[in-house]
């Protein structure tokens, strides 16, 4: 028997072993008035059995369910969809922009002043803190503000980058 031969006889003894996949499933009422559930049947004691259907997913019929390629995945637009006039969405487009543009400024503006803040907490040393435990927790929240603010900026100049 070749190789070939004894992997496929191995996969269809596997999945015939496996049979469909099945559990039992029991809701059990809780004193206080909630539900519970479990797959225990020792733990399933004056509990209902729920009947479980499993959720199958067809593949798609061949040859024309799928989108070619190069093409619009979306689906079209409904008739009777409203629709946006050129100008208008151009105006919204530059609103968007500009309060895009806006934010970027604030979120620069705001990331120095957590980088001065952490840089005054970092050359900060109270007299009773001789322990670097104790102080790496103290500035934790002032390099997680650092931190918010970089991760702002670089989100905002992706999305300006998007717009152009």
């Amino acid at each position: 028997m070749g190789l070939a031969m004894r992997s496929a006889l191995g996969v269809v003894l596997l999945l015939a072993v496996a049979g469909p996949l099945r559990a039992d499933i029991y809701e059990c009422e809780e004193p206080g008035g909630g539900k519970r559930f479990t797959n225990i049947k020792s733990e399933a004691k004056g509990c209902r059995q729920l009947t479980v259907t499993p959720n199958v997913v067809s593949p798609p019929p061949p040859g024309g369910a799928a989108a070619p390629r190069g093409s619009d995945a979306r689906s079209p637009t409904p008739e009777g969809f409203p629709k946006v006039a050129p100008q208008v969405q151009q105006t919204r487009d530059n609103d968007r922009k500009k309060i895009l543009e806006t934010e970027l400024i604030n979120e620069e503006r705001n990331l120095q002043n957590a980088k001065r803040e952490l840089t005054e907490q970092e050359n900060t040393r109270l007299g009773s803190e001789r322990n670097a435990q104790r102080m790496l927790d103290r500035i934790e929240p002032f390099q997680k503000k650092v931190k918010l603010h970089e991760d702002n900026i670089a989100n905002l100049r992706k999305e300006l980058s998007n717009l152009r």
